[in-house]
């Protein structure tokens, strides 16, 4: 049998699939012909981002991931709707704090809660209803999982400094990742994650010498763009990958080859 990228009746669930990466993620699964609920706290920002496009396609669900309960009561809504689940992609996360010497216990907890404990929550509460028949997660971590950040980039821009919690926490998504990819394996559950390389904010796109800064840092001369990333997750969530699990797919220009 030839397998193909075709998502044709694929349900799958994305969380804060409307942000700036998000989007291209969302837009990408649905051109290839899935069905795609979009989890947030935000219909007003959904709706702004999509419209009223692909209305057969195309779903919001309200979900706070810092809630099991919120988690709990979104998936049971959406099996019940589909009767199954193919796809869960983690994306959304939620931090406060920056100093990597000032931080609060508060914010430190915060963090890692929102970055790492989220995902965490997530895949334990869709695992019975992939149980039967399948199903593939993919956990979206970062390059700064992998490597420190590079300090020299953020002199004189230290607004943009990426805090010590969210590093620490994007690194636990990739062990997170292999673990649950062994521990599911058995019943034919996929588990896989996308690190995400330099793909800054429109917002801090405005900063011309900072950019250039990040350009330099890659082998490829450039920062990423959101269309750049929406492939892998479109692979994964396909039956090309179907015999691939645990694994880690770095989209970074070769920034952390270097």
């Amino acid at each position: 049998m030839i397998k193909t990228f075709n998502l044709d009746k694929k349900v799958i669930l994305i969380t804060g699939g409307y942000g700036y990466l998000g989007k291209a993620i969302t837009e990408s699964l649905l051109y290839h012909g899935a069905k795609v609920y979009v989890l947030g706290r935000d219909k007003n920002k959904f709706l702004n981002c999509f419209g009223d496009s692909h209305k057969d396609s195309l779903f919001f669900e309200y979900c706070d991931i810092s809630s099991t309960e919120d988690i709990k009561i979104t998936f049971k809504n959406i099996f019940e709707k589909n009767n199954k689940i193919d796809v869960l992609i983690n994306n959304a996360f939620y931090s406060k704090g920056k100093s990597p010497e000032d931080m609060t216990d508060d914010e430190w907890s915060t963090g890692i809660d929102g970055t790492l404990s989220s995902v965490f929550r997530c895949i334990r509460e869709i695992i019975p209803y992939f149980k039967t028949k399948g199903g593939k997660i993919i956990n979206v971590s970062s390059m700064y999982g992998l490597v420190a950040p590079q300090f020299d980039v953020y002199d004189d821009f230290e607004q943009f400094l990426n805090p010590p919690h969210y590093g620490a926490a994007k690194a636990g998504i990739i062990q997170l990742t292999k673990y649950y990819a062994s521990f599911l394996g058995n019943l034919g559950i996929n588990v896989n994650s996308v690190t995400p390389g330099p793909f800054p904010s429109l917002e801090v796109q405005k900063s011309e010498m900072f950019i250039k800064k990040l350009e330099n840092k890659t082998s490829l001369k450039r920062i990423g763009k959101p269309e750049d990333l929406a492939g892998a997750f479109v692979f994964l969530s396909s039956e090309m990958s179907d015999f691939i699990t645990g694994q880690n797919i770095i989209i970074d220009g070769g920034w952390t080859i270097k």
